[in-house]
């Protein structure tokens, strides 16, 4: 994922916004996903006198809907509020961004089965959510409308990556391949989808009306990827430790990696002294998406489904081991 500086944006953005909507003969206007990259105030009006609804948190996802001017976008939340938020790149980055490159039939499902909704055109602009196999990406268009497209670079060009803060390794198999790094920013995006879902021990698997922390990390996959893990988090752990690579030291995981927790017995380092980690049975799971943050849910107190901070907190005493899914 390459960084982009705010003329870049402002150069990205007018050239989308100049295009003709769609069912014109000619490209659409596309969602523009933006990763927040440091706190910063989600306001009703783009003025800093306005009202400030809430600060979004570094790591948040946002839909730039429109750059206002120079200094302000209007974006969307994971809850679908709408408001405005600086244009600096110290704030706000771009992650993902689809392009059609050759007319290719836009479908109900992932296969040639499925009944077509109509024919994309080349120069469309697309929001990859997904790819449910290596020969399909779900995808959204400028109507909101969700379907599937060939993954053929002969009709779509991606953008979609994945930045590795600090340069971690990447479980000891080196970079992700674009198809894997795609996979990791839709489960991510699926998860934060689901921002302030209820938290509910022992939640219904054929649900999302509330989850436990597994329930959550496999609706991720599972909708995100088309991957279906155990249903529990101690037998996630044991498939992550099947597939190999895992990590003591969750400085040198990466994103999308899943997290392997003991139980709570303090909020200092202090109160795990002594213990054997090796022996100790996983009591939560989450999703690390890097820069020290971690994507979860685990309790009703807490507002269930959000991020929270790593370092220096009970999360990293209790850490186990993570590793990929994928």
């Amino acid at each position: 994922m390459k960084k982009c500086t705010a003329s870049l944006l402002a150069l990205i953005l007018t050239a989308l916004l100049l295009l003709p909507a769609v069912g014109s003969a000619s490209a659409a206007t596309a969602p523009i996903v933006g990763e927040i990259q440091s706190s910063v105030s989600f306001r009703s009006l783009p003025s800093t006198s306005s009202t400030v609804y809430k600060y979004l948190k570094k790591g948040e996802q946002v839909i730039v809907l429109n750059e206002v001017n120079d200094y302000w976008y209007k974006v969307q939340d994971v809850t679908g509020s709408i408001g405005y938020i600086s244009t600096s790149d110290k704030y706000v980055e771009i992650i993902a961004n689809a392009t059609i490159v050759s007319s290719v039939s836009f479908r109900k499902g992932p296969s040639t089965d499925y009944a077509r909704i109509r024919y994309m055109v080349k120069g469309e602009s697309v929001l990859v959510t997904g790819q449910p196999s290596s020969a399909w990406f779900a995808v959204t268009d400028t109507n909101g409308v969700k379907g599937y497209v060939s993954s053929s670079d002969q009709y779509i060009l991606t953008s979609a990556g994945v930045t590795q803060p600090g340069g971690n390794p990447s479980n000891g198999s080196g970079p992700d391949t674009p198809n894997q790094a795609a996979l990791i920013e839709s489960i991510i995006a699926t998860g934060m989808k689901y921002w302030g879902t209820p938290y509910e021990y022992g939640s219904d698997r054929d649900t999302t009306t509330t989850f436990d922390c597994s329930d959550f990390v496999r609706q991720a996959f599972r909708e995100g990827a088309g991957v279906s893990l155990p249903a529990d988090s101690r037998k996630q752990g044991d498939y992550v430790k099947a597939l190999g690579g895992v990590k003591t030291d969750w400085h040198q995981l990466k994103r999308g990696d899943l997290m392997f927790f003991m139980d709570y017995k303090g909020s200092k380092a202090s109160s795990y002294d002594g213990i054997n980690k090796a022996a100790e049975p996983i009591t939560h799971v989450g999703i690390y998406l890097g820069n020290g943050q971690i994507l979860h849910t685990y309790s009703i107190e807490s507002g269930g489904v959000r991020t929270s901070v790593i370092a220096g907190s009970h999360w990293e005493y209790r850490f186990l081991f993570g590793g990929s899914a994928l």
